[in-house]
């Protein structure tokens, strides 16, 4: 059976989700995109995502929250963090083992950043 190839978008940026599920599915990705995390939480790719790519800054609950509310529930599934500001103490507030990448972001090192997620599975 294939991995899921489900990549979860998340930004409260329309532009942004419109151009990141564009290229994702040009890419042969499943995308679900959704405006803040609470969406993304109360929505049925909640648990069955590949991988998410969250902006870090949103109304209401951050994307640096919704990684921390997802690993509070033990739940795996890689984080990849988009973010216009690359600042230091949102590097120090998630692991290492995940990418922040700096808008605007080249498409190959998301999609590096995806494929290797989704390579390393749910052991993250």
């Amino acid at each position: 059976m294939d991995a899921p190839r489900l990549i979860s978008v998340i930004d409260d940026e329309v532009e942004v989700l419109r151009a990141t599920s564009s290229l994702l599915r040009s890419c042969g990705f499943d995308v679900a995109t959704y405006s803040s995390a609470e969406d993304f939480l109360h929505s049925q790719s909640n648990g069955r995502s590949a991988c998410l790519v969250s902006d870090v800054q949103m109304p209401g609950m951050s994307g640096v929250e919704l990684y921390a509310f997802l690993r509070e529930r033990k739940d795996p599934v890689p984080m990849i963090f988009i973010t216009a500001f690359a600042e230091t103490p949102v590097r120090a507030q998630i692991e290492t083992h995940v990418c922040v990448l700096q808008k605007p972001y080249q498409a190959e090192a998301l999609i590096a950043c995806i494929e290797r997620a989704i390579d390393l599975g749910f052991q993250v």
